[in-house]
């Protein structure tokens, strides 16, 4: 009596249940803090708070005080709850102290105990099944009958007045136990469907694992060969800098050692020209006309010389100038354009590319409806063309084209550019055994080809006939496809501004693949870079 009545004393008057995170008002009510947080939240659109106990109000919004003395008699008395019993069920007859009971007799309505079982009425008509207090769900609602036929029309469990007499009567009815047996072999067959559709959904879950651990291992291993690709090039990079920096250096330095010297050469010129103006001063200032006379025919020579070598000094002194130069920035743009070419010859994208120095079409597979170009990286659609003469390998229904190689065991890439004014046009990859006339001969149509087309305003991708339409139409004519032939994927690029991932096929590629193409309109053409 005292649990129950301190067990009401922890309820929460907000949702009625023992307190969670208790907390106290100032009014020194207790409640959950959600609960009080959602209260208080509720009375903010009428600007006055008040306690959902009392109704003291408050000005402001009062901030909860957490109640740990509280929080810890609701943790005390919560683990010291006892636990629900599951309901048992007891012997009808054993009154005085109740004993589990093992069987119930439907007729009797009764359940048993062991001992009340053995001196039970064993005729026919007392049926008996496992314990159970809802006895009356085994008999018939109408005839207050046991349950024995079953109605395959009506899907029902009746009694014998049913079957005989009741809405049942002439129906197809058949024993409990046979109606239960069809239904499990019918429940077995299904449940073998269903195991077999888990099978096959933990199959491809495994199959999925196994590929994102695969891309996983392939995404460590690529990024480890990019990172070790941008190292290489920030040390090649740093190198070129140090070249360029020191060439600057050195010119610097070389003009510096000419412009010194010069200087030198001027300076020394200049103390000569000092010495001699202080001995034409101090001739000045005799008073002895003899002396100066005498003075100036014995200095005559140096000061004819000066002013005979004026010209030829001057003329030297701008050859040197001229000969000084400057910073050879020329020089430099010329080295830093030789450094970056080299760096990018020496860059190893980690894709064996077969671009358009490999790329080459097959004459002998181009229906004749297609022009290859004499470099045979082209074709163009004519409907006019030269007919070409019957090969076992020429396409004969759809204007299509195979490029001379195959491609497999490494990665490659291609770009090509599609005209302007194409109507329609595929490009993409299939098997030599792919067919050469018919439906099935379309790029894209049968089980050994994949392809990217676009049709007017519409581009898709396309293989064994099922046709997938891309969100967004392409605005570039420049694309690129890469095969990476061992992971077994075929991906499809834009070449925009940045470049646009457009599809990617996965697949177990069975064959070499070669490049193929599909071009169809006037005007049309795709070309191969």
């Amino acid at each position: 009596m005292a649990f129950a009545i301190l067990r009401e004393e922890l309820n929460c008057s907000i949702c009625l249940n023992i307190y969670t995170d208790p907390v106290t008002l100032r009014c020194g009510h207790n409640f959950c803090r959600v609960c009080i947080d959602h209260v208080l939240g509720s009375q903010e659109g009428v600007g006055v708070y008040s306690c959902p106990e009392c109704r003291e109000e408050f000005p402001e919004r009062p901030d909860p005080v957490r109640s740990i003395t509280l929080r810890n008699i609701v943790e005390r008395c919560v683990s010291s709850l006892p636990e629900e019993r599951v309901d048992e069920i007891f012997c009808t007859y054993c009154v005085h102290s109740p004993v589990a009971a093992v069987k119930s007799c439907l007729h009797c309505e009764a359940t048993l105990c062991e001992e009340h079982l053995m001196v039970h009425n064993r005729s026919p008509e007392h049926v008996l099944s496992e314990p159970s207090n809802s006895l009356q769900s085994r008999k018939c609602s109408v005839h207050k009958k046991i349950l024995e036929y079953y109605c395959t029309q009506d899907t029902s469990c009746i009694c014998v007045t049913c079957c005989l007499a009741g809405d049942h009567k002439g129906h197809k009815v058949e024993q409990l136990v046979e109606a239960s047996t069809k239904k499990k072999e019918t429940l077995k067959v299904i449940l073998t469907k269903l195991l077999a559709k888990r099978a096959d959904i933990e199959v491809k879950v495994q199959n999925l694992q196994e590929r994102r651990t695969e891309v996983h291992k392939r995404a460590t291993g690529v990024t480890e060969t990019v990172s070790a690709l941008f190292r290489d090039l920030r040390r090649q990079l740093e190198d070129l800098e140090d070249k360029v920096l020191s060439v600057i250096s050195q010119n610097e330095e070389q003009v510096s050692i000419t412009v010194t010297d010069l200087i030198q050469q001027l300076e020394s010129k200049k103390d000569e020209l000092s010495r001699k103006m202080s001995h034409i001063e101090k001739v000045c200032t005799m008073t002895d006309p003899l002396l100066v006379l005498q003075e100036q025919e014995s200095r005559r020579k140096d000061f004819c010389d000066t002013e005979k070598t004026d010209s030829e000094e001057r003329q030297t002194y701008n050859e040197k100038v001229q000969n000084i130069g400057g910073l050879d920035e020329e020089l430099l743009w010329v080295t830093i354009h030789t450094g970056l070419a080299g760096i990018m010859s020496s860059v190893k994208l980690g894709m064996d590319e077969k671009k358009a120095s490999d790329m080459e079409l097959d004459v002998n597979t181009a229906e004749n409806h297609l022009i290859i170009s004499d470099d045979t990286k082209s074709i163009s659609w004519n409907f006019n063309a030269n007919r070409q003469p019957p090969l076992p390998e020429r396409f004969q229904t759809y204007p299509q084209v195979l490029s001379t190689k195959t491609f497999s065991a490494r990665n490659h890439c291609m770009e090509w550019e599609v005209n302007v004014g194409s109507k329609c046009w595929s490009v993409g990859m299939c098997y030599p055994s792919m067919d050469r006339k018919g439906e099935g001969s379309g790029l894209g149509f049968n089980p050994k080809s994949w392809c990217l087309q676009k049709n007017r305003q519409q581009c898709s991708v396309i293989h064994n006939g099922r046709k997938v339409y891309l969100p967004q139409v392409p605005n570039s004519n420049q694309f690129l496809m890469c095969l990476e032939y061992e992971a077994g994927q075929l991906s499809f690029y834009e070449l925009s501004d940045p470049i646009r991932h457009l599809h990617t096929f996965t697949a177990k590629f069975s064959e070499p693949l070669h490049a193929a193409c599909y071009v169809w309109g006037d005007y049309s053409r795709i070309t191969f870079k």
